[in-house]
């Protein structure tokens, strides 16, 4: 899901507001942005790539594979603080929250795509995990401009979802001062949402702004300023663990096993079929029967074959059990 606030119209502010000025901007203020930026790692110059346009493709490609083995290590640093934000989003979401991406550009893109993977991955509501880019569904293609710069534009994108204090709000920055993404976790922070900061500088406002605040800090990128490099392969990685480690703790799993997935293909149906298969070695009569017995719900079926339950049994056991297949399983074991 993404925002569906559109930012066509002016954006542009003066300076002492929270908003940062348009196309019609002083020098002066150009001047000051020029300084943050300079104090931004991403925004760092690297001199000794100054020629890389005359080298082999080979050799930009060999520079470029690199730079990204680089990245991995760079969130391993940040592993403690990330599991303590997953920890506290699946508990808000345990209660009925929901998980809220905010950025802008590349970070706002990442939040979109991470948003509309969970509901073919985990069989989640589209309404539970949400994107909201900056500039509303056309930015997803198309650069809004000035959209970035609002703080506003994030609260009125928050107001229309009718935030709770279930909920958690991820504000996506690699420079980690984008105003939407800090205005997005200002707002939700006032409403009692859970906020997690997400950038890739030290120090960052983003992070100091939201209550677990992840500073992955990549360094300089190949192309200077090019944050869709390794600061966009970083939050890739920290998104990719945010919700899949939460659906995790929800109960969306067995074991490996992607045990909520939405059938909605063929491929889909197949898939279904294998991962029965592996969680129950059952016969494929038995996981045909399991299946139509539970409306080609996978879980359920795991439940029927190896609880040797009804459908509507298994479909009770579950709901019991807030979704967890262990604590259902159990559940059947020690009656």
């Amino acid at each position: 899901m993404t925002s569906t606030t559109d930012a066509n119209t002016d954006t542009s502010g003066t300076p002492g507001t929270s908003g940062t000025p348009g196309t019609s901007g002083t020098p002066g203020t150009y001047g000051e942005l020029r300084a943050q930026l300079a104090t931004l790692t991403t925004e760092a110059f690297r001199p000794e790539l100054a020629e890389i346009d005359r080298l082999s493709t080979e050799e930009i490609a060999r520079i470029m594979n690199g730079e990204d083995a680089t990245v991995p290590a760079a969130v391993a640093e940040r592993l403690p603080q990330i599991a303590a934000a997953i920890d506290a989003t699946a508990e808000r979401m345990a209660r009925g929250g929901r998980l809220i991406y905010a950025g802008a550009g590349t970070a706002g893109r990442l939040g979109v795509l991470d948003a509309s993977e969970c509901p073919p991955t985990f069989n989640t509501d589209p309404a539970e995990v949400v994107g909201l880019i900056a500039g509303g569904p056309s930015a997803m293609v198309t650069a809004v401009e000035g959209a970035e710069d609002s703080k506003e534009l994030a609260a009125a994108d928050l107001d229309a979802l009718k935030l709770t204090a279930d909920d958690t709000v991820v504000g996506i920055s690699a420079s980690g001062r984008t105003p939407y993404a800090i205005g997005a976790v200002e707002h939700a922070r006032a409403r009692g949402a859970l906020t997690i900061g997400l950038s890739c500088n030290a120090d960052s406002a983003l992070a100091a702004a939201a209550e677990h605040g992840l500073e992955v800090v990549t360094g300089p990128e190949l192309l200077t300023g090019s944050t869709r490099l390794k600061a966009g392969t970083a939050q890739k990685l920290v998104l990719n663990m945010i919700s899949t480690v939460t659906m995790i703790r929800l109960g969306k799993t067995y074991g490996n096993l992607m045990v909520d997935v939405r059938a909605s293909n063929e491929k889909l149906r197949a898939r279904s079929r294998h991962i029965v298969s592996l969680a129950t070695g059952a016969s494929d009569t038995a996981i045909e029967a399991a299946l139509a017995a539970t409306d080609g719900e996978v879980k359920n079926a795991i439940l029927v074959i190896l609880g040797q339950v009804d459908g509507p049994t298994a479909a009770r056991l579950l709901t019991e059990s807030d979704g967890h297949l262990r604590a259902a399983l159990a559940a059947v074991r020690t009656t």
